[in-house]
């Protein structure tokens, strides 16, 4: 307390207090923060209990997303559809994907979840998804056809181009309600429903096709994990020899 000419006095002792340690480490030096992606083990039950880091919350409209340089919880975009995230969505550490991502999963549970919390998941399904998809067609015409024929148009070929974006369906491990499923076929098929409507419009408004496909089990989902698991390993290895 001050005294009438200002001076402070009955200071206790220790009084300043000292600084924490690890704050004046970081004023002295450059200090590197844990990345989600790269620090955050997967867990001991992976690939069919993992691990996961929520990016978005369950009933945002906001695309929060990884910021992979700085391990951040960034701000992508407000989707341009007058839809929400049905579920938490986010991804799985130390997993790499052929996207150069990691593996993303929307998990089930009766809350949401702040960015930037992690949880234990359990893969029950996996759902495979083309991403930005632009489709055309190969068209031919035979000589030898006769006139009517000719007036037939018939397609020799049909493809898709875009991204594989695979997700992997997902319960809360420690959830009461949802821990009891074991594979996606237990789902009402409204919620199934309502995810693959969610997915198939949410860019719709950017211009932008997404071909969902039909619903895989949970052994498509673990042997997915694995092998971005995998993935991921070979790709730090070949990190550490160059």
């Amino acid at each position: 307390m001050a005294n009438n000419d200002g001076e402070v006095t009955g200071k206790h002792p220790g009084w300043p207090p000292a600084l924490n340690e690890r704050i004046l480490s970081s004023m002295s030096r450059r200090s590197i923060a844990a990345h989600p992606w790269h620090d955050l083990e997967i867990g001991p039950g992976a690939p069919s209990v993992f691990n996961c880091v929520i990016e978005i919350s369950k009933g945002s409209k906001v695309k929060y997303e990884l910021d992979k340089a700085s391990g951040l919880i960034k701000v992508d975009r407000v989707l341009y559809s007058s839809v929400v995230y049905p579920h938490n969505y986010g991804f799985i550490p130390r997993t790499l994907c052929e996207d150069s991502d990691p593996m993303d999963v929307l998990v089930l549970m009766q809350e949401p979840v702040l960015p930037g919390s992690f949880l234990r998941a359990r893969a029950i399904g996996l759902m495979p998804m083309i991403d930005q998809i632009i489709e055309y067609c190969t068209w031919r015409t035979f000589q030898s056809m006769n006139y009517s024929a000719a007036l037939a148009i018939s397609i020799e070929s049909e493809q898709k181009l875009g991204e594989k974006d695979d997700k992997i369906i997902a319960v809360c491990a420690d959830d009461p309600e949802f821990v009891h499923y074991k594979d996606i076929k237990e789902l009402p098929p409204h919620r199934l429903a309502e995810i693959r409507r969610f997915f198939e419009d949410y860019k719709k408004n950017e211009n932008k096709k997404v071909d969902v496909e039909d619903f895989l089990p949970a052994a498509s989902a673990i042997d997915a994990i694995k092998y971005s698991m995998d993935l991921y390993a070979s790709y730090i290895v070949e990190g550490l020899r160059q």
